[in-house]
């Protein structure tokens, strides 16, 4: 349901501007009419998800504001070239949108600044009822139409979009896009006080348990130290909201005993914090001594009954659940009577201070798989200690947003409900959430493509998603590296014509200047002798994978300084200066 919009003075808010209405109680769905053809979302699916009416939610790292529903009163507007009201200092846009009309819609937009300059932001929706279910926010399970309800998803949302650096935003023009529908935006603010020290992708969303009134005790491996710490938790392709009851954080011993008494987190002030689906949760900032290079236990209780959660399914390290109750703060072992070797519910550990993060995107060879489990030898690991002990460029962050099976260009995991795949959305579908919203990211390594030409994919179509991953990257100001595709010959999957796609992507990943550097993780484990196959000394016995020894020759073989713009430091201040490298691989011979 549409209304007239009004003339107006000046930028408003953009509550003010409503003009369309796409929420209806299900039992009135004539109160809404989103797309002009008389459908809408469901009031009650909306409720179910969390998705409140007032309610704020972080996606991406941004707060959103779901619109104060009340029936058939208008909670979007359809851009149409309006000025917004918006303030704040930060590095991206956040809109909560959706396409009408079938495809998808977009246009141009400008951002004003308090310094009277102004930038130009692109502003694309996918359709919500035919966009990619893997990109969304949140999916409802109906849809309402005057005929009745339909049984089909309804799909909402969030897109980030660059800001330049430093300057404060006063106003927001919106594109002129038919069918494109803003629910609500902000500015995402920057994190300088933190530095990503452990991160995690979601890989898929699986049945668990049950798990009723269970405390979980995660073992997780921190890069760099702080001072202070913040975890993050995400209800990544949820349907419902999952309550956390409350959580603690403390460096491990052995096994799920803790060094000293765990230390008790906030959420808002609040000992817990209901997460509603699609969205995520950060803690309160807690004083608490990290080690860097340190095994971390993090522990949250779940007061409720949990069938399904979103997890990331290869850790190669064991965690703990509890028998009933809430153990979070029990330094011993004794309630953590069974295993887990995933890790649900939480993607984030945050460190105060430092210089921000390398985030490594990849695939089983990033997430450690046939690597020693309860060892941390994955090759993240090892690059985060090599970064600890040198002064060569700034001591990053390391986090490891590597998903086993997941590949550039098609989704594994559906996006949406519970499925036995937990190899992820593809690359291109979880690079916002991954990479562009990790906290303080200064540097992005794409390390993919080989489940893709396994799984019949051509090599042009895995150029055609790296070369997007490059530019998405680079617009935000992430420095954008590329690795080139492991050898696999040997491989029962890795026939000649599958190696032939492999080796027209590394070819292409050498050659091209869309990337800042390339890492010719190739070059470095193949055989001299026969280079379709994997050093024997590299190769963990399928042809595949490395070893602990390969994982360790790719750490080993990054020039450090690829990593960073940062070139000298001071030895007055310890301040780092920055410039651009010339830097374009670094091989191995």
């Amino acid at each position: 349901m549409s209304v007239a919009p009004t003339a107006a003075v000046g930028p408003l808010p953009l509550e003010e501007l409503f003009d369309t209405t796409a929420v209806s109680d299900d039992a009135r769905p004539c109160q809404a009419d989103f797309d002009g053809l008389g459908a809408s979302l469901s009031a009650q699916d909306l409720m179910a998800a969390g998705w409140t009416p007032g309610r704020t939610l972080t996606v991406l790292g941004a707060r959103l504001t779901w619109p104060r529903w009340r029936p058939g009163a208008p909670d979007n507007v359809r851009a149409a070239g309006q000025d917004v009201r918006l303030d704040g200092h930060g590095d991206a846009l956040a809109f909560l949108v959706a396409g009408t009309g079938g495809a998808e819609a977009g246009g141009l937009g400008t951002v004003e600044y308090a310094d009277g300059t102004l930038s130009l932001y692109r502003l694309t929706a996918s359709d919500w009822r035919r966009g990619p279910l893997g990109a969304k926010a949140v999916a409802l399970p109906h849809v309402n139409t005057p005929d009745g309800q339909l049984t089909e998803r309804a799909r909402l949302y969030v897109v980030a979009v660059p800001l330049v650096a430093g300057r404060e935003v006063v106003s927001v023009h919106l594109p002129y896009a038919t069918g494109l529908h803003v629910f609500a935006m902000s500015v995402r603010a920057t994190t300088p006080q933190w530095t990503g020290s452990w991160a995690t992708g979601t890989s898929g969303y699986p049945a668990v348990g049950p798990w009723t009134d269970r405390t979980l005790r995660l073992v997780v491996h921190t890069s760099v130290g702080g001072t202070r710490v913040r975890l993050r938790f995400d209800n990544t392709f949820a349907a419902t909201p999952v309550r956390i009851g409350g959580a603690t954080v403390a460096v491990q011993a052995s096994g799920a005993t803790a060094r000293g008494v765990p230390v008790r987190l906030a959420f808002g002030g609040a000992a817990g914090v209901e997460i509603p689906a699609g969205a995520q949760s950060f803690s309160d900032p807690l004083a608490f001594a990290v080690p860097a290079d340190a095994n971390l236990l993090v522990s949250f209780h779940l007061p409720g009954t949990v069938t399904a959660a979103p997890v990331h399914r290869l850790a190669a390290q064991r965690s703990y659940v509890s028998g009933a109750g809430d153990h979070t703060a029990d330094g011993s072992a004794t309630a953590y009577t069974s295993t887990l070797t995933n890790w649900p519910l939480l993607t984030g550990v945050d460190v105060g201070g430092g210089p921000g993060a390398v985030v490594l995107l990849g695939d089983s060879i990033t997430d450690g798989d046939k690597s020693t489990v309860d060892a941390n030898r994955r090759w993240p690991n090892a690059l985060a200690t090599r970064l600890l002990r040198q002064s060569v460029v700034p001591r990053y962050g390391v986090l490891n947003q590597g998903i086993s099976g997941n590949r550039v260009v098609t989704d594994r995991y559906p996006g949406d409900g519970v499925s036995t795949d937990s190899a992820g959305v593809s690359a291109l579908n979880r690079f916002d959430r991954d990479v562009l919203a990790q906290t303080s990211a200064r540097t992005a390594v794409l390390f993919e493509g080989v489940n893709d030409v396994l799984g019949g994919a051509s090599a042009p179509q895995v150029i055609k998603g790296l070369r997007e991953l490059a530019v998405r990257g680079r617009v935000r100001g992430l420095r954008t590296l590329a690795a080139t595709i492991l050898p696999c010959a040997g491989h029962p999957r890795c026939t000649a014509a599958v190696d032939a796609e492999r080796i027209a992507v590394n070819a292409w990943i050498r050659d091209t200047r869309v990337f800042d550097g390339v890492l010719d993780f190739d070059c470095v484990v193949r055989d001299p002798a026969s280079p379709t196959r994997m050093l024997t000394a590299y190769d963990s016995g399928d042809h595949l994978h490395p070893s602990d020894a390969g994982l360790a020759a790719l750490a080993e073989s990054v020039d450090l300084r690829m990593l960073s713009d940062y070139t000298s430091r001071s030895t007055t201040t310890g301040a780092w200066s920055e410039a651009p490298l010339p830097l374009r691989s670094s091989r191995s011979t």
